[in-house]
């Protein structure tokens, strides 16, 4: 691990701890640039950790700290995610598959990081879950469903109920208030990230699974 500290962070405020994982990604030409931006006063940006393409890992600001990733957002009805999160990017463009290198390195720091903290598989979250009004990231090219397998998150199952009301779902899981449609795109995004045209069936059947699996991790 490369340590290159960011100016940009602060004390977690009234005494939050890590509680959640968001990834991101950083939409720039290389993780150098993306490196830089982070560690830029002026850009007032940061994130706990940095990965590159090639697997390089940074970490930018230490994780008892709050570090500037998530923004304004909400999670399972709580602001100031950055008071309740470790933030990652993920050096990607947005259009592209996510590297071997960069996934495997993930998966060893996500796992560090939740035995650290006791944080559970639904803790890890995208940028887009919490901020479905302003986010895309880490986009419908990252895999998810990799770290489901490894308990590094979570993926719906085969027992959702389709009636269920997707609003009720959403809630449950944890997505902010926001319009029905910004909402939907969002849980897509995520969970359903072929899927196009107005709500359906199989989005009310996979949210409701979602939600099933985010009680069992509260029980």
């Amino acid at each position: 691990m490369i340590h290159h500290p960011s100016p940009n962070f602060g004390p977690r405020r009234n005494g939050e701890r890590p509680e959640l994982v968001v990834l991101h990604y950083t939409e720039m030409a290389s993780a150098e640039a993306a490196r830089d931006r982070l560690c830029c006063a002026q850009a007032e940006v940061s994130a706990h950790y940095l990965i590159g393409r090639d697997g390089r890992l940074w970490q930018l600001v230490d994780e008892t700290q709050r570090a500037w990733h998530a923004g304004a957002g909400a999670w399972q009805g709580s602001g100031d995610v950055n008071s309740r999160s470790i933030g990652i990017e993920l050096d990607n463009d947005g259009q592209s598959p996510f590297s071997a290198p960069l996934m495997l390195r993930l998966e060893v720091l996500l796992r560090q990081i939740l035995t650290r903290w006791n944080i559970p598989a639904a803790g890890v979250i995208a940028h887009s879950d919490m901020a479905p009004l302003r986010k895309i990231d880490p986009g419908p090219r990252f895999d998810w469903q990799r770290l489901a397998r490894q308990n590094l998150s979570i993926w719906p199952g085969s027992n959702g109920d389709p009636n269920a009301p997707l609003s009720a779902s959403l809630d449950m899981i944890g997505y902010p208030e926001a319009a029905p449609e910004a909402r939907l795109k969002a849980f897509r995004l995520r969970f359903r990230p072929s899927a196009t045209g107005p709500e359906c069936a199989a989005d009310r059947a996979s949210a409701d699974a979602v939600a099933k699996l985010c009680q069992t991790f509260e029980n």
